[in-house]
Formats: C-alpha cells, sequence, structure tokens
C-alpha cells in the first residue's frame, strides 16, 4: 500500500523534469539579496573574589584589598558598558559584630575604571567603556575601620550595557 502512494509522486517529479528548459554553461543570473542582522548586547565578567577581606592591625591604618576583573562586551557601536559594584550584605567585623562603622572607597587600575565608595542600598560605578572589547584591570578597595581585627565583606560585580 505504501508503494501505491509513492508510485504517482515519481511520476509528477519525472514529468516535471522533462518539462524544465534546458540550462546552458553560458547563462547567468544576476541578483541582490538584502540580509539584515540584529546582534542584542552581550556581557562576560570574571573576577578574582567576590568577598573582600579586610585585616586591620592598627585602626588608624587603611588596609586594602585587590580584585582583579576581566570585562568584555559585544555592544552596538558607541554604546556605553558599565562595570558596577555593591555591597552584598553588611560588613563583617571582629568576632561576628555585622554592620560595624567603616569606610570602604576604591580606585581603579586600567583603562576605563575609576574611583569611588561602597555604601549600602546603591552601586558604585567602577568602570565605563564605550563599544565592544574585552577589558582587564584592578579595582582596589581600602578600609578604614574603628578597630584591630579581621573584617570582611561580600560584594556583587555588575557588567551591563543598556
Amino acid at each position: 500500500m505504501r508503494s501505491a502512494a509513492i508510485g504517482p509522486l515519481v511520476l509528477v517529479a519525472l514529468v516535471c523534469a522533462a518539462a524544465a528548459p534546458p540550462v546552458h554553461g553560458s547563462d547567468s543570473a544576476n541578483g541582490a539579496v538584502v540580509v539584515t542582522a540584529r546582534f542584542g548586547p552581550r556581557t562576560s565578567l570574571t573576577v578574582s573574589s567576590r568577598v573582600l577581606r579586610f585585616d586591620v592591625a592598627n585602626p588608624s591604618d587603611a588596609v586594602q584589598a585587590e580584585v582583579d576583573f576581566s570585562a568584555a562586551a559585544r555592544t552596538q557601536a558607541g554604546a556605553e558598558v558599565v562595570l558596577s559594584v555593591e555591597r552584598e550584605q553588611a560588613v563583617s567585623g571582629p568576632g561576628g559584630a555585622a554592620d560595624v562603622e567603616t569606610s570602604i572607597t576604591f580606585t581603579g587600575e586600567g583603562n576605563g575604571t575609576m574611583a569611588g565608595t561602597v555604601e549600602g542600598g546603591s552601586p558604585a560605578i567602577a568602570g565605563r567603556w564605550t563599544g565592544s572589547g574585552r577589558r582587564t584591570g584592578r579595582l582596589i578597595f581600602s578600609l578604614r575601620a574603628g578597630a584591630s581585627g579581621s573584617y570582611t565583606l561580600p560584594v556583587r560585580f555588575v557588567l551591563s550595557s543598556p
């Protein structure tokens, strides 16, 4: 029964092939095809640490923690790419005390990096670039604390391209 259904299709194909005009090697055809492709922005970010750790020996001295980053973005021509950093939670101080009085600032090393302050509730811009590409750099965080001891601060880094 299956071969009966295939038989008429083979016959139609043979008739169409016989009715096609002959093609010569010297014949040519020209045409234009317009292709439009849109690519949305895409980002990739790698950081060396998501937790800042500070060991304060003398409260009158600032201590530092460094985070290396590699930020890559694919954007439209001239679009802005922004790296931001924000607190994930309160600073944890000596003995696990949370939300201790501290001041955390940062500076950047590398093209497009910035300086700022990490405050609760709002992200700080740590880098700003224009256009696609891969950027690498370092953010150096400084802590001033009122007491000696170990301090930790989980941070969140975000790379975006509106």
